[in-house]
């Protein structure tokens, strides 16, 4: 493991460039005249007393400016300043004399006041209140050269008069002068307090039940735990009682935990003359036996056996002891001779080692920074720090050869660090046999894949080698598709191997050894069965469907792969899978998980021809599926079912389709068209009532017929086919009634004795007056002659040949009645005008008696007599009238107009007589050739124009067809007849020329100016 860890060294993130420790002196910014005699350091303020009696406070946050404090008495009376004492938040500052004189100075103040009751004590050590008031100590204790331990409490007085120390009590006594005491609290429990006691030969340590007062600073409250506990002490008669004695504990943590992950302890350090004791301050069991782990669990270091560096000589140095301790978080710092020596305090070897002091130099103190981890060494004349880079670099390395595998993984910092201890994690757990555990650990490093998976092989631990893959598989990235896949297939088999030796062992109910048992089998297959869907689960993506579906089938593992198709939304398998064992709820819900269309299709025909009413119900439910495609199912269900039409699921599919998502596919409409006219029931009435809701006959006139047919949402044709074929008379009745058809509408109702229906088709409006007569007709003429036959009638004549039976007298009065009936309502619910009783006459047969339409004849004769008088006066009249015109047409032959002399023109305003012209029966006349030019213009119109055209040509040139006398002749007349029609001047071509501009073309519009 060493050579491990050596050889990636190199590659681990460790800065070797920087040391861990570096020793620099500190630069100050102020003059100091004299020596250092004491000096204290917390929370970045640095406290220094000289040999003259001054005080030096300075905030290092700003080292220039310096608090200068003198004592209230002169050096003289009180002697030189021998301690200082400073809490861990530098608000309260205890100095201690020579001569026994103690002073308190908070941080808000530059007047140190006397501490009356503490007069003629030499404090070696205070244990601060573990809360860390800054207003007041609250309840302290302080440790004295006598052995004597004081309890007392400060507070920082304004009045001058008040004092700062409330009470002061002797709570214990020790058989020695107290090097150190500290003071804290375990587990929260604030009624309580651990204390540790330490003289140069013993360390002792008390935890118990602190005593109350009425209020704080009443009294002591330390007194009742010394006087009621028993302290655990660790003694070592050996060590000098003169000699060196300290105590020290580890700064608060930065935020890195110590050796413990969960929970990190605070470390403590007893220096004496044989060593240092140090250890954890442990913080459980909060009982009184915790001095007893406490002591248990701490270890000695003597500095005396540490190495000693080499002299000048060659020769290694003589063992010193150490004089001064403190402690970082993982090393403990010590002042040998004039050496620092850092020493790890996990595998105590040595990290930092070197010469500080020469021979003219004392050292004062080594301190701690309790706050802000900090570290320094005073001595008479200068100030060092003791500078920490990266202190816990190398701490997962001694982690590592101590075996804690997982403090070590926690503290490394880079990933090539965390995989040199998840490699050497697990070689160490193969070793052991902790397979399960080894398989976990390599997963997550990156030793050689074939190895790791050959030694689980070799050892037979599949188990072991199926926790590797899938730990493996969970740090493989995204990115490494090929390794992803095999990896899972790989799992695949072995999930499917283990489940089936599981089977065979529980099938054979046979125990593995002693402590295994069915039942233990039992439990273990269900939880492997239980991480096989967890797995499928996490790496659906990675599992090669085709791949994994061979590997399970292989195993014949169903449930397996069921649960597999499930879990990649295959529900094409699923569905195949249920429906081949027929379970058909189950195909149900796998049918209404799944939202892909195509499925729907492939199981519809099989699920509605056993489970309809589910089947439509999830077909209802989802909207992206199309209708058409599901028609081949629905025919195939119509072909088996024997339901009844209001309970038909096909034809509860279809009207959904139609009614409520408003479908117009004319599949959809004529598949329901063929279930409604294919079903065995003859009632029509559902057939009808959808015929009527898609085209009723009152929205269909003569006028929008063709565009409504258009707009059918079904094939009228197929329909009617179809309802011929299935002997679905009304409902051809109605198509054919759509189609216009009146007359094979009304034909086929009374082919099938459906008066009504026929009578209803004939009363539509929208016949006009000649097929309105024609249908009624059609529809008396059918039922006189079935009436004219009565049944028993039929029945003889089936006997006996036609026209050998001679009806007896109440027979025939019985035809002639029911006929003459019959005729009778026909012409009284016919439309008025549409049947007289001298169209039905000629429909009875020659023996009908007409008595019966007595009066109805003799009003048909009034009618006709008043039509005929009606003729009459008509005929006299249109006489008058045209012996009227004939008296006109005389009159018109006396006509003449008085043309004078000097009559113009209206066209052309020159002389009238001067040419052949015109005179019209207004007055007004025109030369022939101007009244042809008008003509010509296209003021009559442009057909008008060019045949005046034409006909100027044949009579100016005289062109010859037919004859040449007869042609000329033949133009002449027709050109007189187009121009002598009416007059040029007031006329209709006078009327068009209207819009025509006074200014014509080549015009002069200038004549027209005023």
């Amino acid at each position: 493991m060493d050579s491990l860890i050596e050889g990636q060294a190199a590659v681990m993130g460790s800065n070797t460039a920087v040391p861990i420790f570096d020793v620099q002196r500190v630069a100050m910014e102020f003059s100091v005249a004299g020596d250092f005699v004491a000096a204290q350091v917390a929370n970045n303020v640095l406290v220094l007393a000289l040999q003259s009696g001054r005080i030096l406070r300075v905030d290092l946050d700003q080292p220039s400016d310096v608090d200068d404090i003198d004592l209230p008495k002169k050096p003289s009376e009180t002697g030189v300043i021998k301690r200082l004492f400073l809490d861990p938040t530098a608000s309260h500052l205890i100095i201690s004399t020579a001569l026994g004189e103690n002073f308190y100075l908070h941080t808000q103040s530059r007047q140190p006041r006397q501490l009356s009751k503490l007069k003629g004590i030499s404090i070696e050590c205070i244990a601060w209140n573990p809360s860390q008031p800054t207003a007041s100590t609250r309840e302290i204790l302080i440790g004295a050269a006598d052995g004597s331990v004081y309890e007392t409490y400060i507070e920082s007085a304004t009045e001058f008069l008040r004092r700062e120390d409330k009470y002061l009590k002797v709570v214990y006594r020790a058989d020695g002068p107290v090097a150190g005491i500290w003071a804290d609290v375990v587990e929260d429990r604030t009624d309580s307090r651990r204390v540790l006691i330490a003289t140069p030969r013993k360390l002792l340590h008390f935890f118990g039940r602190l005593g109350r007062h009425g209020h704080e600073g009443s009294g002591s409250i330390f007194a009742k735990l010394f006087e009621t506990e028993t302290p655990r002490i660790q003694d070592v008669p050996s060590a000098s009682a003169t000699g060196p004695a300290g105590f020290a504990t580890t700064p608060e943590s930065p935020g890195a935990p110590g050796v413990d992950v969960t929970k990190p302890d605070r470390i403590f350090a007893w220096l004496q003359s044989r060593g240092i004791l140090y250890g954890p301050l442990l913080t459980t069991p909060a009982a009184t036996n915790l001095g007893d782990k406490l002591l248990e669990v701490a270890k000695t270091l003597n500095p005396a056996q540490l190495p000693a560096p080499k002299v000048a000589t060659g020769r290694p140095k003589s063992p010193e002891s150490a004089t001064l301790v403190a402690l970082t978080q993982w090393h403990i710092l010590m002042l040998i001779g004039n050496r620092i020596v850092a020493v790890n305090r996990l595998d105590e070897s040595i990290v930092f080692d070197t010469p500080i002091l020469d021979t003219s130099q004392r050292a004062l103190a080594l301190l701690a920074d309790q706050k802000k981890n900090t570290f320094w060494l005073f001595t008479t004349k200068d100030i060092l720090e003791i500078v920490v880079t990266d202190e816990d670099r190398d701490i997962w390395k001694v982690m590592l050869k101590a075996q804690k595998f997982e403090e070590a993984t926690f503290y490394a910092n880079t990933s090539a660090q965390k995989d040199a201890i998840a490699t050497a994690s697990g070689d160490y757990l193969l070793r052991r046999g902790q397979f399960m555990e080894a398989a976990s650990v390599y997963g997550k490093s990156s030793k050689p894949f074939e190895q790791v998976a050959l030694a689980f092989i070799d050892a037979n631990q599949k188990d072991a080698l199926r926790k590797f893959l899938l730990t493996k598989l969970s740090a493989l990235k995204k990115t490494a598709i090929m390794q992803r896949i095999m990896l899972a297939s790989w799992l695949t088999e072995i999930f499917m191997a283990k489940l089936n030796s599981l089977d065979d062992l529980t099938m054979t109910k046979a125990e593995l050894s002693e402590t295994q048992t069915p039942a233990d089998v039992r439990g273990e297959l269900a939880s492997v069965k239980r991480e096989f869907q967890d797995f499928c689960k996490k790496y659906k993506a990675d599992l090669n469907r085709k791949t994994v579906y061979d590997i399970i089938s292989s195993h014949g593992r169903e449930e397996e792969l069921l649960y597999f198709s499930l879990t990649i939304d295959d529900y094409n398998y699923i569905l195949s899978y249920w429906v081949q064992r027929e379970n058909w709820p189950e195909a149900l819900k796998a049918l209404n998980r799944q939202t892909d269309p195509n499925i729907v299709y492939k199981y519809s025909s099989v699920l509605m021809s056993h489970t309809p009413t589910e089947l439509i119900d999830i077909l209802m439910r989802q909207s992206s599926l199309d209708a058409r495609k599901l028609i081949p199912a629905f025919l195939n269900y119509n072909q088996i079912t024997s339901a009844s039409l209001d309970q038909n699921q096909a034809v509860r599919y279809l009207l959904f389709e139609i009614n409520q998502r408003g479908s117009t596919d004319s599949a959809i409409h004529n598949t329901l068209l063929s279930i409604y006219a294919s079903h065995s029931s003859r009632d029509e009435s559902l057939l009808l009532a959808y015929l009527q809701s898609q085209t009723p006959l009152a929205s269909i006139g003569a006028t929008n017929r063709v565009d409504a047919l258009s707009h059918l949402p079904y094939d009228a044709d197929f329909a009617l086919r179809l309802c011929i074929q299935h002997a679905r008379v009304r409902a051809c009745v109605h198509i054919y009634s759509i189609m216009g058809q009146y007359a094979s509408a009304v034909s086929l109702a009374l082919q099938h004795n459906e008066v009504d229906l026929a009578i209803n088709i004939a009363e539509t409006t929208d016949h006009d007056a000649a097929l309105r007569k024609k249908l009624w007709l059609a529809i008396a003429r059918a039922v006189i002659s079935s009436t004219a036959t009565l049944p028993e009638n039929k029945s003889k004549q089936a006997t006996e040949p036609r026209g050998l039976a001679p009806k007896s007298s109440s027979q025939a009065q019985q035809t002639q009645t029911a006929s003459i009936t019959t005729a009778l309502s026909l012409l009284h619910r016919a439309p008025p005008g549409v049947l007289r009783i001298e169209d039905l006459l000629p429909l009875f047969p020659d023996f009908v008696l007409i008595d019966a339409f007595r009066d109805e004849i003799i009003a048909a004769l009034s009618a006709y007599s008043a039509s005929i008088d009606t003729l009459k006066a008509e005929m006299d009249a249109s006489a008058a009238a045209a012996q009227r015109i004939n008296r006109e047409v005389a009159a018109l032959g006396d006509r003449w107009v008085l043309v004078e002399p000097g009559e113009a023109c209206a066209v052309c305003g020159m002389v009238l007589v001067e040419k052949r012209f015109w005179v019209w029966g207004c007055g007004h006349g025109a030369h022939a050739s101007c009244a042809e030019e008008v003509y010509s213009s296209g003021k009559g119109g442009r057909g008008v124009a060019r045949r005046v055209k034409e006909l100027k040509g044949v009579v100016a040139g005289g062109r010859e067809e037919i004859g040449p006398r007869e042609r000329l002749e033949r133009a002449k007349k027709e050109l007189d007849e187009i121009v002598g029609r009416e007059c040029v001047r007031c006329g209709e071509v006078a009327v068009r020329g209207v819009d025509e501009p006074f200014v014509g073309e080549g015009e002069d519009k200038g004549e027209w100016a005023l």
